[in-house]
């Protein structure tokens, strides 16, 4: 037994691993530790980062080495029969006739950012499925995007305007590039493509050579900088060409500083717009790899933590900013759009490999559990523009001013949402993608959980094969069989979600209990691994309850990752679109106006039904877990002219209804919903709801 702790500093903590002193580390046994982050190590057999960029803490592997199974699968196959799989037939931005896109010099029509935000997820989206048609239809528009490069390195639509939403000009406008450099990425994992190194270092050329008054003009390229920073990141980890990092200080010092929050009214961020806010949050960490300093490497989490002090007192994982951010504009029917829900995603995901931080990869499964699913019909043949945790009408009726949005943003319909309908489907792929993780020390890190099986190179540059056998987040054990074709011995690192207060793991049936230390940490587990080992991981999920007392003092329940919402009956009315792909409106079918008559967990019964034969646990009546309650409905509490939901008071709130039974399901599956609930209390400090017009 070893007697000492094992203190490695890190980038993020002093101690980033403690060998639990309890259990045992015999030869034939696993040695067990705790990690806040993962320790310096080597990560030999994927693009880690280069000197002299920080050593990576997390390695993404390439898109495809991660196999989705169960729920998770039924997503994407989901996905590819809906209408993201189908877009070429539904939308005019993927014409294929006069494409900019597909023009060997960059003319045509449809240049901006459709069809990039469209392949991202659609490309994603074949790699995992296995699908022959949807890859050979990918595959038609990476070979333009190659096939447009220009002797000078400019590649992609570059004539003339190219943009409907903005005001830039043929190449001053980096941003469409900027997404597509992301699908280029994703194809050459897969395939090995040498032509999208070359691509991407001659394109980069172009913009090294441009004056640096001239580099990312304009609104959306000065917000979204990072996105062209991640990218020339990820060339240099490949080439080591030196001048890639003057080009990276040079975007940097172009992109709209996401790092400098401060405390002056209005001014904490660069820029309110949800989906800027999203995607352009995790600029300053992944800047932080070049700089070293730690104002960077803390910014990202700086910006995430004021856009959620502001607006972000609400279940689900995100912020009111139903397109932008507004003053008094805070409660739970604050909305969000389908791209910002997906963007978060991802920006979590890499904020996860950038920093090993397990916390980025438990905002990750919040957002990705509870809000990503229920902007899409549960068929995924309709999407909206808008989601809130307070919606129990989802109508083609204008919402605005309740919403900043005017026109059908709560409409179920695949034929509209610009944005969102070309953009969204990314967010399963790259969940998917980042479920596991090359780890230092040539092993392997689960940051986030779902049916799934993954294949990579670990120490020695041995196969192994992982196979992941879980309903989580529906249920709580994770249970692993790894494959060898030889013993090989390497690290295998697993989150414990802080939530967390009793996991358990167990190793070839023998159990080594974790200590309560354990919640929001890493656990590693080194040993010689053998063919056929199992380890299972046991996460007992209880009902907490929570109160948002910084807005309206709500309340919000939840169990393990997942968050609940009144089970609400949907009645779906076709609002237009076609045959094929109808649109839908969302009216409810049952009361939904209730108040919670306790918000303490033991008021909380849980009811486990039936797994979905369908494996689609996202549905209103097919949910496997459930809570029951009592409630209390507020007669007052109604809908206001069109159809928005009326904001929710400050608590508490009187009711004199009868107490009566209610049931609430997972957020994820609740299209109508109501998830930050009033809380009733007839005592002498309790208010009358107010009386509202209908």
């Amino acid at each position: 037994m070893r007697n000492t702790l094992c203190l490695i500093s890190c980038s993020f903590t002093a101690a980033a691993v403690v060998l639990v002193p309890q259990l045992s580390s015999a030869a034939d046994e696993p040695l067990i530790g705790l990690l806040d982050a993962p320790p310096v190590g080597p990560i030999a057999h994927y693009s880690a980062n280069r000197a002299p960029l920080a050593p990576s803490a997390l390695v993404r592997l390439p898109m495809g080495a991660v196999k989705p199974d169960g729920w998770l699968k039924q997503q994407l196959v989901l996905q590819a029969a809906g209408f993201p799989g189908h877009l070429m037939d539904i939308s005019s931005f993927l014409n294929k006739d006069n494409n900019s896109w597909l023009s060997p010099t960059g003319t045509g029509e449809r240049g901006w950012e459709e069809v990039p935000y469209w392949l991202k997820g659609y490309l994603g989206c074949a790699i995992l499925t296995h699908d022959p048609k949807m890859l050979a239809e990918a595959k038609i528009w990476i070979e333009g995007a190659i096939g447009s490069q220009q002797p000078d390195g400019w590649f992609g639509p570059g004539k003339g305007r190219t943009g409907v939403a903005t005001d830039l000009k043929g190449r001053d406008d980096l941003w469409p590039n900027m997404v597509m450099l992301f699908c280029l990425q994703e194809w050459f994992e897969h395939t090995g493509d040498p032509r999208v190194p070359d691509l991407m270092t001659q394109y980069f050329r172009y913009l090294d050579a441009l004056p640096e008054d001239k580099l990312l003009l304009g609104y959306w390229p000065s917000m979204r900088g990072g996105d062209q920073l991640y990218s020339i990141l990820w060339l240099y980890n490949r080439t080591g060409e030196k001048w890639l990092l003057d080009l990276a200080h040079k975007t940097h010092r172009r992109t709209a500083r996401w790092d400098t929050v401060t405390d002056t009214p209005r001014k904490q961020l660069p820029n309110w717009h949800n989906v800027n806010i999203a995607q352009a949050f995790r600029e300053p960490t992944t800047y932080w790899m070049l700089s070293n300093k730690p104002a960077e490497r803390d910014g990202s989490l700086r910006a995430w933590s004021k856009i959620r002090e502001l607006y972000g007192q609400v279940p689900g994982g995100m912020f009111g900013a139903d397109e932008n951010a507004r003053p008094d504009h805070t409660g739970p029917r604050q909305a969000i759009e389908t791209c910002g829900i997906a963007e978060e995603m991802l920006s979590d995901g890499i904020l996860t490999s950038v920093t090993g931080d397990p916390l980025w990869a438990e905002r990750c499964e919040n957002v990705a559990f509870n809000t990503f699913p229920a902007a899409f019909t549960a068929d995924w043949k309709a999407l909206r523009y808008l989601t809130a945790p307070n919606q129990p009408q989802s109508d083609h009726a204008t919402k605005s001013p309740a919403v900043q949005n005017g026109g059908p943003m709560f409409e179920m319909n695949p034929h509209s949402h610009r944005c969102c309908q070309h953009n969204a489907a990314h967010g399963w792929p790259y969940f998917t993608q980042h479920l596991w993780f090359a780890a230092p020390g040539n092993g392997l890190a689960a940051y986030l959980y779902a049916p799934c099986e993954v294949t990579a190179k670990v120490a020695g540059g041995t196969l192994v094969r992982i196979t992941e056998k879980t309903r989580y987040p529906f249920e709580e054990q994770v249970a692993l069989t790894i494959h060898l074709l030889q013993a090989t011995r390497f690290p295998l690192d697993l989150r414990v979600p802080s939530w967390c207060a009793a996991a358990k793991i167990s190793i070839n049936g023998k159990p080594s209990p974790l200590p309560a230390q354990a919640s929001g940490k890493v656990v590693r587990l080194e040993r010689d691994w053998q063919d056929g080992d199992q380890v299972v991981l046991e996460l007992p999920m209880s009902v907490r309850t929570q109160r948002w007392t910084n807005n309206r003092n709500t309340a919000s329940v939840s169990r393990g990752p997942l968050t609940y919402s009144l089970q609400i009956k949907e009645e779906y009315r076709r609002s237009g679109g076609t045959d094929a792909w109808p649109a839908w409106d969302i009216l409810p079918a049952s009361p939904w106006n209730f108040g919670l008559t306790s918000d303490a967990a033991a008021a909380f019964t849980v009811v486990k039904g039936a797994w979905p034969a369908d494996d689609q646990p996202f549905r209103n009546e097919a949910a496997p877990i459930q809570l029951t309650t009592m409630a209390r409905k507020i007669p007052n509490w109604k809908l206001d002219p069109r159809g928005a939901v009326n904001e929710v008071v400050a608590q508490p709130v009187k009711s004199t209804e009868p107490e009566e039974s209610v049931t609430l399901i997972p957020m994820g599956a609740a299209r109508l919903r109501i998830a930050a609930f009033p809380v009733i209390d007839n005592g002498p400090d309790a208010k009358d709801w107010p009386a509202t017009e209908k």
